[in-house]
């Protein structure tokens, strides 16, 4: 695998991690259609733990197939496959060196109650990603919630042996839970917060949702109004954020959210992120969802939007 002088420069950014975990970053940063343009899109799969099975996959049914994610993922040309501990397992074997896999080690449910003590079961470790072949482990944290300093207790340990052993650390930093808002969760003021919060625990890749324009945090709201932080566009909210990332010295990626009927809107997402500095998308249900050819022809044109090609 030759590296390009893109990915060489992001490598650069990494100072304390060993062969072993840049190794493993240049494989994300080098695979599928995307490779050595410092961009990324991975399809993740972890909605049917989050949401149930028929709210996940029966929009689309060939998608109850572990089977069937794995081959979007390389047929598409992503530049990694998410995905908890069962899925992968489901499939390692057959698709084994055709995609990186990163092994999401924490989940939760819907069906849990616990709005402001929201967390996450570990539901992995990282011998589970040694056996199968993982180039990454992901965890989520909840910034915010009455659980999150357990969360990132668990994240530190976790993260800490990830990288002795060599894999890379992707966090799903998602403020909720405690006196956040429902507007506060995705307000531009927390979602950076969070993302910093994630760099500072050591992620090498930070996943974080879209911002909105709200500002939660009224302390947060005098600097953002009193230093004028552009906030007006997508655009220069993702920009705002990518910035919170230790300046853009570790790779963030947004995800895409809620299913979307209308392709061009998360194509004008997609276009916002490029736009404002981001490095890719991470995006399930807005392919997966949808018949396979659709989702290759959307999963397709992200990846031209994020070269810069339409």
């Amino acid at each position: 695998m030759q590296t390009t002088d893109t990915v060489r420069r992001i490598l650069g950014h990494y100072e304390s991690d060993t062969p072993g975990t840049r190794a493993n970053l240049a494989r994300l940063l080098m695979a599928g259609r995307l490779g050595g343009s410092g961009k990324l899109l991975i399809l993740p799969v972890d909605q049917g733990f989050e949401h149930g099975p028929a709210r996940s996959f029966a929009p689309n049914p060939p998608a109850y197939d572990p089977h069937y994610h794995f081959g979007l993922a390389v047929e598409a040309g992503c530049s990694a496959y998410a995905a908890p501990l069962g899925m992968l397992e489901a499939g390692a074997g057959t698709f084994a060196g055709e995609i990186p896999l990163i092994l999401k080690l924490n989940s939760a449910n819907s069906l849990s109650r616990d709005r402001e003590g929201a967390t996450q079961a570990v539901t992995a470790g990282i011998d589970d990603a040694l056996r199968l072949g993982c180039s990454a482990v992901g965890f989520t944290i909840y910034p915010g919630s009455d659980q999150a300093y357990a969360m990132m207790e668990d994240l530190t340990h976790l993260a800490a042996e990830a990288k002795a052993r060599g894999l890379a650390v992707v966090v799903w930093s998602y403020p909720r839970g405690g006196a956040l808002s429902a507007a506060g969760e995705t307000a531009l003021d927390v979602v950076a917060y969070g993302a910093h919060m994630a760099c500072l625990l050591g992620a090498h890749i930070v996943k974080v949702k879209l911002p909105t324009a709200h500002l939660e945090q009224a302390e947060a709201r005098k600097v953002y109004e009193g230093r004028q932080i552009a906030a007006d566009t997508l655009a220069k909210r993702v920009a705002h954020v990518v910035q919170s990332c230790f300046n853009g010295r570790r790779i963030v990626v947004f995800s895409g959210g809620p299913a979307k009927e209308d392709p061009a809107a998360v194509y004008d997402e997609v276009r916002a992120i490029r736009d404002g500095g981001g490095f890719g998308s991470i995006i399930g249900r807005n392919s997966f969802q949808r018949p396979r050819d659709q989702a290759l022809e959307m999963l397709g044109s992200i990846i031209d939007i994020l070269l810069g090609k339409a």
